[in-house]
Order: structure tokens, then C-alpha cells, then sequence
């Protein structure tokens, strides 16, 4: 594998990261209600999911993801559900300023699964990698460290921008101490939250 091949997939996986999407909605959602290390856990299911379609298209078992049909849909329905299960759990919960924020517990594998279900249930994921990626590399010549530098390049690409959006978005709550404006920011990230996850579950 040429590096010229790394490097356009490199630029092509910075571009599907960078587009505003269920991910990158919840990684801010996550980001501005609950902090930084939060939605760290997020991204690295939602890196998990990504490395998992991206060996299932190396394998030759883009078939079957492209072929899931109605179980895709299910799962693409309850991952939009269970955004928008968040999105109303962050909604309603009860503000709690910075001070407070660093004595409240975290679900850490329950912010892991929503990355991982965000992603299994994203069709521009499956899109890119069973159907974009073996335009930019020859699947089955791939050997073993190629298929580890590929991965190594989807980790970093898209932890770096989705680990930038929620710096920016944990400094933007650091602006908010009384507690009617963390209700609003928790209103604001639940309403983000929500809306990614009906687009996610009504997509085609």
C-alpha cells in the first residue's frame, strides 16, 4: 500500500469526520452537558464502531453489511431512539454547576455504547467503508501491517476531530456558573441530542 493511498484516505476520513453528523452532534451533545472526559468515552466507541466496518470491508465482509437489510433498519431505529432517549435524559436533568459537575458520577460504559451505536447504526459509516474505501486501496493485497496502519490512520484521524469538537465545546461550558444557565445548556445539548436522533433513525 502506497503512502499516497493512506494520504487520500487520511483526507477523505478527516472530511466524513468533520461533517456535521449523529456523531459529532453526540460528542458535543455529551461534551457540553456532562464535560471533556465524557465524551472521550464516546468517541472511542464511536472509533470502535468505525474499525469494525472498516475490518469488515478488508475481510470481504462488506457484503454482509451492505446486505443487512431489514436487521440494519432495526438497529438503525434504536440507535435514533436511544439518542433521543439521551437527548430527554439530558433535557431534564437538573443543572448542575462546574463546581458540582466534577462530584457527579459518569456511566462510562454507557457513554461507550452510545458511541458504538451511533456508528453501527450510521449509514454514511457503512457507505464509506464498504463502498468508498476500495476506491482509495486494493483490499485483498492488503497485509497485515497494512491493515494495522489503516487502522492506526482511522483512530487517529477521527479521535483528533471529534476529540476537537468536544474541547470546544467543554470550553464553551466553562462560560456557564449559575445554575439557569446550565439548564439552558443542558436544554441546548439535549435538543442537539434529540434531533440527531430522529434524523438517525428516519435516514435513508
Amino acid at each position: 500500500m502506497s503512502p499516497y493511498s493512506v494520504f487520500t484516505f487520511a483526507i477523505a476520513l478527516f472530511i466524513l469526520a468533520a461533517t456535521p453528523g449523529p456523531g459529532v452532534f453526540a460528542t458535543i451533545s455529551r461534551s457540553l452537558a456532562s464535560g471533556f472526559a465524557p465524551s472521550l468515552r464516546v468517541i472511542a466507541g464511536i472509533v470502535t464502531g468505525d474499525i469494525i466496518f472498516l475490518l469488515f470491508a478488508i475481510l470481504g465482509l462488506s457484503a454482509i453489511a451492505q446486505s443487512m437489510g431489514n436487521l440494519f433498519i432495526v438497529i438503525k431505529i434504536i440507535g435514533g431512539i436511544y439518542l433521543i432517549f439521551l437527548g430527554l435524559k439530558i433535557w431534564r436533568s437538573d443543572p448542575v454547576t462546574l463546581q458540582g459537575s466534577n462530584h457527579k458520577k459518569n456511566k462510562p460504559y454507557g457513554n461507550y455504547l452510545s458511541g458504538l451505536m451511533i456508528t453501527l447504526s450510521n449509514p454514511k459509516v457503512i457507505i464509506f467503508y464498504c463502498g468508498f474505501l476500495p476506491t482509495f486501496m486494493d483490499l485483498p493485497s492488503l497485509g497485515r501491517f497494512d491493515i494495522f496502519l489503516v487502522s492506526i490512520t482511522v483512530s487517529i484521524v477521527l479521535s483528533s476531530v471529534l476529540v476537537f469538537y468536544a474541547f470546544l465545546a467543554d470550553r464553551a461550558r466553562l462560560l456557564f456558573s449559575s445554575p439557569r444557565s446550565v439548564k439552558r445548556l443542558n436544554r441546548t445539548a439535549g435538543g442537539v441530542m434529540i434531533a440527531a436522533g430522529a434524523v438517525l433513525a428516519t435516514k435513508t
